[in-house]
């Protein structure tokens, strides 16, 4: 039997399980209510369990209606590790596999959670609902704003729920700050501003690097280019590395590039993208910026993006946030679950308070089959993962330019210069040569939401997908 053949059933069957589940309206928002019927239970597979997937290890396992019933790394010794965590936690011993593919085929898999490094997060959650699995993939969905659309259609070809691990939606204090963004009571908003401010010290010199003998390398890089270890650290560093990460703007940044979208009230991509910055205060392995600034331009709203890894003071009280610009007053986002309103003057309106459950929305989801339950859908996550990634290409297209002759090149509008005049003084607070620096600068994009494609600009619409290595492909438009 083929594998395709395999997987048609293996939805089919599952299609009907997850049906017969929503039938039941199993309550699963507060934890003394979850039902621990093993005919109510979701069977869960964690994938890319090191750092984030410990998290999702652990908040599937302390349930009473799910079941952690794999963990998968490409890192034999981090995974078996986790699964002997899990067992402690569980009662139950999960089966550990290095390939995602071993899984798949098990229709006793209900859920695929994945956490992996972001070069694998499209395929993982795209294979995963081939096989009729829902799909809870970490931040940013993607690693290119191609493998976004593809996950979106994925979602609806094969009728999955699909949740992206931007945990911000289910906060309450978030919550409560965009609705009121969104009552208009600070005035018209045409501003959003995300900060990640977030010190990122060297990662070590480039070279060449013995893997750990614990890892399936070949796995590990999966759609990625084969190349050698270049960085002193297999794990984690990669964000810094285009061939898998997208830098803070894409780890961190993310969750407020999405708050950001969200409460400007915008459902498509930008018209266009202009970025500025480097990788300054030392030089390492690492590849993408470390201090950078973003311009997504939507005609009559513009959302502003800032990335500083060296050390820096807030911005209003915020540091890792949101800040909102109305014309009568402003709201800052400072932390997951903390935020406050403004007057002009300054004075605080009100504030903002509490968190969420993220998980919680997922598996409410998953039982009532119903996308519009989710609070990050995967067309969300999309959105927003590709936000970062425009941002990125203008920046990678970019060229050096002396940080003396930025201001001439720049807009002459008083918040683009006040930008850059922060951005500079940033740089002087951290005692780098400014009368030597050189900054990288994106030329102007202009875009094309609908099409998500650029305009006139061939170079910068290769950069919307990858080169991929067979078998670990992401299947291209219509072919998901």
């Amino acid at each position: 039997m083929s594998r395709l053949t395999r997987r048609q059933l293996l939805e089919n069957s599952l299609i009907a399980a997850t049906a017969a589940l929503a039938g039941r309206a199993v309550p699963t928002a507060a934890k003394a209510d979850e039902n621990t019927s093993p005919n109510e239970r979701l069977n869960v597979a964690v994938v890319g369990v090191r750092g984030q997937g410990r998290s999702h290890l652990h908040a599937y396992a302390r349930r009473r209606d799910t079941l952690v019933t794999y963990v998968c790394d490409a890192d034999a010794e981090v995974g078996q590790s986790r699964a002997d965590e899990v067992e402690k936690l569980q009662g139950f011993r999960p089966r550990f596999v290095q390939d995602v593919r071993e899984l798949l085929d098990d229709a006793e898999v209900h859920v695929v959670s994945t956490a992996t490094p972001n070069h694998w997060h499209a395929l993982v959650s795209i294979w995963a609902m081939q096989a009729g699995k829902d799909v809870y993939v970490e931040k940013p969905c993607s690693h290119n704003v191609s493998e976004g659309r593809r996950m979106v259609e994925a979602a609806r070809k094969y009728g999955r729920i699909c949740q992206i691990g931007t945990q911000c939606r289910s906060m309450a204090a978030t919550r409560a700050a965009i609705e009121y963004v969104h009552s208009g009571k600070i005035g018209q908003v045409k501003l959003a501003r995300g900060l990640c401010y977030k010190p990122r010290g060297s990662i070590g010199p480039r070279g060449t690097y013995a893997v750990p003998s614990s890892v399936d390398y070949n796995l590990w890089l999966g759609p990625a280019p084969q190349r050698p270890l270049e960085r002193p650290n297999l794990h984690y560093d990669w964000h810094w590395i285009w061939d898998y990460g997208n830098g803070d703007l894409g780890n961190q940044g993310i969750h407020q590039m999405d708050i950001a979208r969200w409460g400007l009230g915008l459902d498509r991509l930008s018209n266009a993208v202009f970025s500025y910055g480097g990788r300054l205060g030392y030089q390492d392995a690492g590849e993408t910026a470390n201090t950078q600034v973003i311009y997504h331009d939507y005609g009559d709203r513009t959302l502003v993006f800032e990335v500083r890894g060296l050390a820096t003071d807030s911005l209003k009280g915020a540091k890792v946030g949101v800040i909102f610009e109305g014309s009568e007053g402003y709201v800052v986002l400072w932390g997951y679950d903390a935020g406050a309103a403004y007057d002009l003057q300054g004075n605080q309106l009100v504030s903002f308070t509490g968190g969420g459950d993220h998980f919680d929305n997922f598996l409410a989801a998953v039982r009532s089959r119903r996308p519009e339950d989710l609070h990050a859908d995967i067309l969300e996550g999309h959105l927003s993962s590709a936000l970062c990634h425009l941002g990125n290409i203008s920046y990678r297209l970019g060229t050096s330019l002396p940080l003396a002759e930025m201001p001439r090149v720049l807009d002459s509008s008083d918040e683009v210069q006040d930008t850059f005049e922060r951005f500079r003084q940033h740089l002087a607070d951290n005692r780098l040569p400014l009368e030597q620096l050189e900054v990288v600068v994106g030329p102007h994009l202009a875009f094309d939401p609908q099409a998500e494609q650029f305009i006139d600009h061939p170079g910068a619409n290769e950069l919307l997908s990858r080169e991929y290595r067979p078998p670990f492909v992401v299947p291209p438009a219509g072919q998901v």
